[in-house]
């Protein structure tokens, strides 16, 4: 059964979200860029290259993939989403890779944004710069073996540390796209 379309009213309006309404159902939606990118990074030596940083929203430090927005930046609004994948690879891990390789998109939580993700892998990943993120932001970087990533990831899940759904996903993603 399809579902009416049914009147968009915003709520409130921030400087980097807005709350909309449409019939009953309240959710979330992005004032800036184009979508949002994530990176499956794996190194020469199988080694997953994963970030950690304090989350306000959970008030927790948040293992995660490598991801950002595409098209946040002034004059680069339709900025291509694997030249963003590549930006913040480098920006936030300090690694960088030659071959993004598109998986799939998704919503990050269908129940409560518009947002979509796009997920890409690339092999072979090299550190070329310290990484860390930009000013706004406080990153540790983490290369795991994928071997003892399990294991790892379990030691992280503590009262002040949470591992985000989108890591899980990436060990998914790579039993089904390595050989």
């Amino acid at each position: 059964k399809k579902m009416p379309r049914e009147k968009l009213e915003t709520l409130y309006r921030g400087q980097h979200l807005q709350l909309m309404k449409r019939g009953h159902w309240e959710f979330a939606d992005r004032t800036k860029g184009s979508g949002v990118v994530t990176i499956v990074a794996v190194t020469e030596n199988d080694e997953l290259v994963l970030t950690e940083q304090f989350r306000p929203p959970v008030q927790k430090k948040v293992v995660d993939l490598p991801a950002g927005l595409a098209g946040d930046i002034a004059g680069s609004e339709t900025e291509a989403f694997e030249l963003a994948a590549e930006r913040e690879l480098i920006e936030e891990t300090g690694f960088a890779g030659e071959n993004f390789e598109y998986i799939f998109s998704g919503p990050t939580s269908a129940g409560m944004v518009t947002e979509m993700i796009d997920f890409f892998l690339v092999r072979g990943v090299k550190q070329v710069a310290e990484g860390g993120g930009d000013e706004s932001e406080d990153i540790k970087v983490h290369v795991i073996p994928l071997k003892k990533i399990g294991a790892w990831l379990k030691r992280k899940e503590t009262s002040k540390t949470c591992v985000d759904p989108k890591v899980f996903a990436a060990m998914g993603i790579l039993s089904l796209y390595t050989s």
